[in-house]
């Protein structure tokens, strides 16, 4: 019998994903966040101080990596393609949010809890995909889907609360209202005391039981309300989102998105010389050390090693506790120089040159030139070739780099279509050969050529796996743009179109469409780039890695599929394989 009232939030939903340790905290932050923007809007501008605001947010996880709704199709398709076959978890944070009055102040206290179901899909095909896509109810929900309508049919078991999934968890939220207005003699829920609303400086990560010294937090017993003779409210208003509404952001929001963006300088460079002085490597297998170690192994400055050290910690890099410090376990699998998926020789590159391109943005903006003969003092042709290939550390570096991606890329790029039927390929700049063993190792059968730069071709043998000199990966020198192309069925460009001019792609596309069979299904061309949506703004990466004013460009799909068609590709697919890079695959017709 409680009146209600629904109130759309004006929160902008932008808080930066990667500042939370567990996905959870997240939800809970920006259910929070939600409904202290609509207690302080209909205390300030409507004049009416609501006694509970509930505000909730609803996050579809795989893994660490959040999928919130989808900006298009073809995102959609994106995140349910990752969903098929697995489980995934979804977590709705709740903030209960009760408010008071004095003079003209509003003064709020917030208790915030999450609720966690396990979901498993069905193993989904791409007709299926497109249809429940194209049906639109996957736009507006986390995920990709709703499970109370068609999206059902695509869930094959739930483990825990059925309607968690579909936006609320009910029953722990009836269960938090009883703990509030009738609490057991001990408890352990924590409110947070806003004085002003919705001055928010920091993120208060707080969940059920925990609590995170570092950030200064007044709390108050359960009992609080109780004892100020508040019984359960009238009027509950619960916060939620509305596309329909157009957001009026008030003064006091925290810009929090912007200063993470100022500050996002900083942490890259934090990473750059954290990676060049190999702090990772020393704290690798689980090794614990203090700062004046780790100053000591580096021959650094125990004051500048320990600020590097914490900065680290805070980025959640490194782990900090009492002992010393020692490495998270994404620090152990991608930041430690000999691991299987290191990202140390790329991580190496971005500093060493992909800064300097972007230290002179301003002027690459203006003149819509690459600068960096600005940061080497070389035109930028001399400088492609020295970076690349001529310089012996340049060039060891710059396949290192590629190494990195490609070890990281190569099983999705693989995998992403099934490429049984060719029985012969040629990865046009394969450089280390990769993607080529990958390919060996998922098709025994396929013979594989790596068609390189003399110059790379001579420098492949130490970045070979062991054991690898049985399988059908032949390393051929040449220069793809003025030389006879090795015959093959089907034709790899990895990491290559964007980076070209419209007369070299041109030229390459010529003779690669020239040299493939006609009519034969077996001959084809895989592209692997990263696939920016049709609006051209997401992923970040690729929009950001186009400022470098490269002479080449970064495509949409519907570009990618136009330029191959434009050369005699046709049914050309494109595969978002959710890694950095996307696939795409084309096959010649036949006239």
């Amino acid at each position: 019998g409680l009146r209600f009232e629904v109130v759309p939030s004006w929160f902008k939903e932008t808080l930066e994903k990667s500042s939370f340790a567990a996905p959870y905290e997240y939800a809970i932050e920006t259910a929070k966040q939600k409904a202290l923007e609509v207690a302080n809007r209909m205390h300030i501008k409507h004049f009416r101080t609501p006694d509970i605001v509930i505000g909730a947010d609803t996050i579809v996880t795989l893994g660490k990596h959040i999928l919130e709704k989808p900006v298009d199709k073809q995102d959609a398709y994106k995140m349910l393609s990752r969903l098929s076959g697995k489980e995934h978890s979804v977590f709705t944070g709740v903030a209960i949010v009760h408010c008071s009055s004095k003079e003209t102040h509003l003064e709020t206290e917030v208790t915030d809890f999450y609720e966690e179901t396990k979901v498993k899909f069905a193993e989904l095909s791409e007709e299926l995909l497109w249809e429940y896509i194209h049906s639109g109810e996957p736009m507006d929900k986390a995920g990709g889907y709703g499970i109370q309508a068609l999206g059902g049919m695509l869930v094959e078991y739930v483990h825990g609360d059925f309607l968690n999934v579909v936006g609320f968890p009910l029953n722990h939220f009836c269960k938090k209202l009883a703990e509030l207005y009738y609490p057991p003699p001990k408890h352990t829920i924590h409110h947070v005391k806003h004085d002003s609303i919705p001055s928010v400086e920091t993120f208060e990560n707080l969940s059920d039981g925990e609590s995170d010294s570092s950030y200064p937090r007044h709390h108050k017993s359960a009992n609080t309300l109780e004892n100020k003779g508040i019984s359960l409210p009238e009027a509950i208003y619960t916060s939620v989102n509305s596309c329909n509404i157009k957001p009026v952001y008030p003064a006091a929001t925290f810009p929090s998105k912007i200063i993470e963006l100022m500050d996002g300088f900083k942490a890259s460079k934090a990473l750059f010389v954290a990676s060049k002085l190999k702090v990772f490597d020393l704290l690798k297998d689980k090794c614990v050390l203090k700062a004046a170690d780790v100053a000591n192994k580096i021959e650094a400055s125990v004051c500048g090693t320990e600020r590097l050290l914490d900065a680290c910690a805070s980025l959640g890099l490194l782990e900090k506790t009492h002992q010393g410090y020692s490495n998270t376990e994404s620090a152990n699998m991608y930041l430690v120089s000999d691991t299987e998926y290191s990202l140390h020789g790329y991580i190496i590159h971005c500093n060493d040159r992909l800064w300097h391109h972007f230290t002179h943005l301003e002027t690459a903006v203006k003149e819509g030139t690459m600068q960096g003969h600005r940061g080497f003092g070389k035109t930028t042709e001399d400088l492609f070739q020295d970076s690349c290939y001529h310089s012996g550390e340049a060039k060891q570096c710059f396949m290192t780099a590629m190494y990195s991606i490609s070890k990281l890329t190569a099983k999705d790029v693989a995998r992403a279509f099934d490429l049984s039927q060719f029985k012969s390929a040629c990865d046009l700049g394969g450089c280390t050969g990769t993607l080529a063993h990958e390919l060996a190792h998922k098709y025994p059968n396929l013979s594989i050529t790596v068609f390189d730069l003399p110059d790379v071709i001579a420098n492949v043998s130490c970045f070979q796996p062991p054991g690898e000199h049985t399988t059908p990966v032949k390393f051929t020198a040449g220069d793809f743009f003025k030389d006879n192309l090795p015959e093959a069925d089907l034709y790899i460009l990895s990491l290559i179109l964007h980076d070209c001019s419209d007369e070299k792609i041109h030229i390459l596309l010529s003779k690669i469409s020239a040299i493939c069979k006609p009519g034969n299904t077996g001959s084809a061309l895989l592209v692997a780039e990263i696939v920016l949506d049709e609006e051209k703004t997401h992923p970040h990466r690729a929009v950001l890695q186009s400022l470098s004013m490269t002479e080449g460009n970064q495509r949409s799909g519907s570009e990618y599929k136009q330029l191959l068609e434009k050369y005699g590709f046709t049914n050309v697919q494109i595969k978002i394989t959710g890694n950095i890079l996307d696939v795409i695959l084309g096959f010649k017709r036949t006239s």
